[in-house]
């Protein structure tokens, strides 16, 4: 079921929310520059085991409404508490993938983890996101040749193969958001540092990091490890950025064990 919710004047999210009669509930944080079709994998088979499956969009990207402004972490913090809110989601499990778990990490230190009984983190862009160098090719592919830079993003992205019609379904995910919100993200990942975020988290965290992670390596895990007191590291040894697909039979059952 796929509705609209008001963040602020005249902007409005979408989100997916599967079995919603569940108790039981897990809210889902996108990656850049996707959107929560990147879990089709996961809202397949976790809402038939008994579980409420809530995806959103950022602004700016996938199905969303594409404002000029507001794409600092902070208010995009602020925008998923405005989905907690309007949904009245309490003891949920929020899981956050790349940039989506950076927002993931700022809403739990701007609003004390208000409703998060468990955190999961995947491949998170924390506590720092892109390499200067990283930012500005990026910026400039994207303020140029868009679709250069989401198929260098696809090609970048997994360890294990994918089909040209995989390829294909991923590049256009990315292609549904705005060129300006995906050149804002940019600039948000260059610049942002999580390191004082982190004491502030005081769920259950479960990390999940693939091994052959290009986009953020995993010696960043082991730095949010280190950093949050309630944590622990799983390592993907066959993935790269994307667990949630490249073992997503692994990857559902973990979480469905540490949420439950």
């Amino acid at each position: 079921m796929g509705y609209y919710v008001n963040v602020e004047q005249g902007v409005n999210l979408y989100v997916e929310d599967l079995n919603p009669e569940s108790g039981k509930a897990i809210l889902f944080i996108h990656g850049w520059p996707l959107s929560h079709k990147q879990f089709e994998y996961q809202f397949d088979v976790l809402p038939a085991m008994g579980y409420r499956c809530i995806g959103i969009d950022w602004r700016g990207f996938g199905l969303s409404d594409k404002p000029f402004d507001g794409y600092t972490l902070d208010r995009l913090a602020d925008d998923l508490h405005a989905i907690v809110e309007a949904l009245q989601l309490q003891n949920f499990a929020l899981v956050g993938h790349s940039t989506g778990g950076s927002i993931a990490i700022r809403y739990m230190s701007r609003f004390n983890g208000h409703g998060v009984s468990r955190l999961v983190l995947v491949d998170a862009a924390a506590p720092t996101g892109f390499s200067v160098e990283t930012a500005n090719r990026y910026l400039t592919q994207t303020l140029n040749d868009r679709p250069k830079l989401m198929q260098e993003v696809t090609d970048g992205f997994f360890f294990q193969y994918i089909t040209k019609p995989f390829s294909d379904w991923f590049f256009q995910m990315g292609m549904q958001a705005a060129g300006w919100s995906t050149a804002a993200i940019i600039i948000l990942l260059r610049d942002i540092n999580l390191q004082k975020d982190l004491p502030a988290i005081h769920a259950p965290t479960l990390l999940v990091h693939g091994i052959h992670d290009k986009v953020i390596p995993y010696t960043q895990a082991r730095e949010l490890n280190r950093g949050i007191a309630n944590s622990q590291l799983i390592p993907f040894q066959y993935s790269g950025h994307g667990p949630f697909w490249e073992e997503r039979a692994r990857f559902n059952r973990l979480l469905a064990e540490f949420i439950q």
